[in-house]
């Protein structure tokens, strides 16, 4: 679903090792003007276009909080299909990190392309990336974008809206778990066309007997007034 991709130059102007250096001490980073006010706003236009999409969800009716997203179809937007190319290259090597430190012996391929091979090999076909739209009173409970066996274990969010101008409230919110112990909690501010990249489901961190796993979760506080709309970039298909 990836091949003939182009590369998007963009990515190249971060300094990806204090980025993954990041993810590795505290299970996030974020990627200050990933995409630019235009940007934004063409890909938040699409919510609705329902064509472009294979699928919409209203969240009250499945207890995941009170909001809509929808899932992108096939072929993705270029932008989009990008987007999610060139993070996987950048961010393939931490996770083969994260993978050993774990005790997972099978390493993540090298492109997107070979790791998509995977999940299709797993029945898991149908494309992740989505749109997100919430409104005044609108919260995402707190989750894991978790679709099948096989997944990675790192995934983005870029937000398409002005806090403080379009909406209030509505922030971005992540919990880690140690093994019998209470959560922490990080609330992590964005300006539009920032993007956060974060953990799925568990990190790994050094304790005094090596390494355990964190468990993470990532949610949206409620929306005090106005309309916030993010993309979800999501590397595995789901089944």
């Amino acid at each position: 679903m990836t091949a003939g991709v182009e590369r998007d130059p963009r990515l190249d102007r971060y300094d990806w090792q204090p980025i993954r250096d990041r993810l590795d001490q505290q299970g996030f980073s974020v990627l200050e003007n990933l995409m630019s006010a235009r940007e934004c706003g063409e890909i938040a236009a699409t919510f609705d276009r329902d064509d472009e999409f294979r699928s919409h969800i209203v969240m009250r009716r499945f207890g995941f909080g009170e909001g809509e997203y929808k899932y992108f179809a096939y072929p993705l937007p270029p932008l989009v299909a990008a987007l999610r190319r060139g993070l996987y290259e950048r961010l393939v090597d931490l996770a083969n990190d994260w993978s050993r430190k774990s005790h997972r012996n099978r390493p993540y391929p090298a492109d997107h392309e070979g790791f998509l091979k995977r999940c299709h090999a797993r029945d898991q076909r149908r494309p992740t990336p989505l749109l997100l739209r919430y409104r005044t009173g609108d919260y995402n409970r707190l989750h894991q974008d978790l679709y099948g066996e096989t997944s990675f274990p790192l995934q983005i969010t870029v937000l398409l809206d002005r806090p403080g101008k379009d909406f209030e409230g509505g922030e971005f919110v992540l919990t880690e778990q140690k093994p019998r112990a209470q959560s922490r909690v990080r609330v992590v501010p964005l300006a539009q066309g920032d993007a956060v990249v974060f953990a799925v489901n568990e990190r790994p961190a050094k304790g005094t007997r090596g390494y355990y796993r964190l468990k993470t979760r990532h949610g949206i506080s409620e929306l005090r007034a106005g309309l916030r709309r993010a993309l979800g970039i999501i590397f595995h298909d789901a089944a």
